[in-house]
């Protein structure tokens, strides 16, 4: 059986799909109420962090002691979990689909305690890690075939995202998207669009809410206003590749510095705590979500989103655990914010664009974005996420968050890269010639 195509040649029969349906229906529901429970249960605590961590201002001095706890839990017990969503990526195309499942109470505890203590840190790698490391396990207690296995953690991964944040459309998608820059794969898309939704009413029936914004009315139509979303989507790509390469960069830099991960942690909590009273506040601890309402309502400070970079980077740099979807729709939201009196345009309506595109471009991902723009904010402004998401994609260039994703042709087409190029050996390429 191969593309719809039995072995003579003949389309699949109605009882032939019907099986396929039912047995991935059966094992994304599997998928879903898993990553949908833990990221119920993740969501609760990452609440129950941040509210503490306000209440008790004197937690960020601990915050270099739990750095280093969590990189020697990491490199004592973690093993290969510490590759986080990369080694996800890796086993999906390797067609191996298996992920250990200390994976998930790793990250669980090593996200928390990133937050409680004030890291800057997202919740979607955490989430993500959570659903592929439980679905694999899964996996095995069924006795699921190898060559499905694969296919099952990306449930896992449509179901964690989808179920994180409340956007079960973009989850499926990104899901089938994260993989590759340049290709989606459809066969996914079923299974994990089953996943995501089932994660999300699962993690919805928990009592679970999640926080929304608007963007406001849809502006009138016009070439200037076209340009000028055209030109902001343009500068979303550049951020989102500042970030990209701020956050290599400081991992790169941590590791020169100390050869042992517990002191790279220790250093980077000393330097986050350093950098709040440089910065003269706390908004850039945690996942910073008050900075996303003060973007919309375009009370933000102008130098936000470049104060969430460097926190972000020094974080997850030095060895803290924790996503980076976050911290990048705050960078998104608060850098569009900014932009909106340059290039007068509407706060929330910038906002809005800033949230996806930057977010977009760091992930490669512009059909989930366009997704996760309608989940979010509705269809009104439809046209414009969609203009925003392919010129933030193409602008952010051959760099990302995931450098184990495989890029299967060049963004614009000038060159043929050599087959298993991923993002992370596109960049030492670069940097050799």
């Amino acid at each position: 059986m191969n593309n719809g195509w039995d072995q003579n040649g003949k389309g699949l029969g109605m009882a032939q799909i019907a099986r396929y349906g039912v047995k991935w229906l059966l094992l994304a529901a599997a998928a879903g109420v898993l990553a949908g429970t833990t990221s119920a249960l993740f969501l609760a605590l990452l609440e129950w962090a941040t509210a503490t961590r306000e209440g008790a201002p004197w937690l960020l001095w601990l915050l270099p002691a739990a750095g280093a706890l969590i990189s020697y839990m990491y490199a004592t017990v973690g093993g290969e979990a510490g590759q986080g969503n990369n080694l996800l990526i890796e086993r999906i195309h390797e067609g191996r689909g298996t992920v250990p499942l200390r994976m998930a109470p790793l990250v669980l505890i090593g996200t928390v305690a990133t937050h409680l203590f004030g890291g800057s840190a997202g919740r979607e790698g955490t989430a993500v890690q959570m659903g592929g490391s439980l679905a694999a396990y899964a996996a095995g207690l069924l006795r699921i075939r190898p060559e499905d296995r694969p296919l099952l953690l990306m449930c896992g991964v449509a179901a964690g995202f989808g179920s994180v944040f409340g956007t079960p459309l973009a989850g499926a998608v990104f899901a089938a998207e994260m993989l590759t820059v340049g290709t989606i794969r459809y066969r996914a898309l079923f299974p994990c669009f089953a996943a995501a939704l089932i994660g999300d009413a699962v993690t919805t029936a928990w009592g679970i809410d999640h926080p929304h914004y608007d963007m406001g009315g849809m502006p009138e139509f016009s070439i200037l206003l076209l340009l000028r979303v055209a030109l902001a989507a343009a500068l979303f790509g550049l951020v989102s590749a500042f970030f990209s390469e701020l956050v290599r960069t400081s991992k790169a830099v941590f590791a020169r510095l100390a050869s042992n991960p517990a002191v790279r942690s220790a250093a980077g909590g000393t330097l986050v705590i350093a950098l709040v009273y440089i910065a003269g506040t706390r908004d850039y601890l945690g996942l910073s979500l008050p900075l996303l309402s003060d973007a919309f309502a375009g009370e933000s400070d102008p130098f936000a989103f470049l104060w969430k970079t460097v926190f972000t980077a020094v974080t997850l740099g030095s060895g803290f655990q924790g996503g980076e979807v976050t911290p990048l729709f705050v960078i998104g939201a608060t850098f569009g914010e900014m932009m909106s009196g340059p290039l007068s345009l509407s706060a929330s309506f910038l906002a809005g664009l800033g949230l996806v595109g930057v977010f977009c471009g760091a992930t490669n991902t512009p059909v989930a974005c366009l997704l996760l723009g309608i989940e979010l904010f509705g269809f009104d402004n439809v046209g414009y996420i969609a203009v925003v998401c392919v010129i933030s994609y193409l602008a952010s260039g051959h760099t990302g968050i995931y450098s184990s994703q495989r890029i299967t042709a060049s963004k614009l087409g000038r060159r043929r890269l050599p087959e298993g190029t991923t993002i992370g050996t596109a960049r030492r390429r670069k940097q050799r010639s």
